[in-house]
């Protein structure tokens, strides 16, 4: 299978809220790596690594737990790098 990169960043009330550690909790019951940071001007940007049908999964499910936090979602498919070792939330 070919593994896919995932970047998403959303914006709305995404800080604050345990939106990182949300993220990170669906991701750790996936085959996905990646990070998930705060970004200073209020976005929370989500870069995750796998198939691509787990990572379908993850953005569904993160949507779907914090959708009443979200205002938008820009999201960006590429080729994976496999630059990261496990899925982790960056300070």
């Amino acid at each position: 299978m070919t593994q896919k990169r995932l970047q998403i960043f959303y914006s709305g009330t995404v800080q604050g809220v345990g939106f990182r550690f949300t993220v990170r909790r669906f991701a750790s019951r996936l085959p996905v790596t990646g990070f998930v940071r705060n970004l200073p001007d209020g976005q929370v940007e989500l870069l995750a690594e796998g198939d691509e049908q787990d990572l379908r999964s993850l953005s569904d499910q993160v949507e779907a737990s914090m959708r009443g936090y979200i205002r938008s979602a820009n999201t960006t498919w590429t080729d994976a790098t496999g630059q990261f070792p496990e899925f982790t939330i960056r300070f």
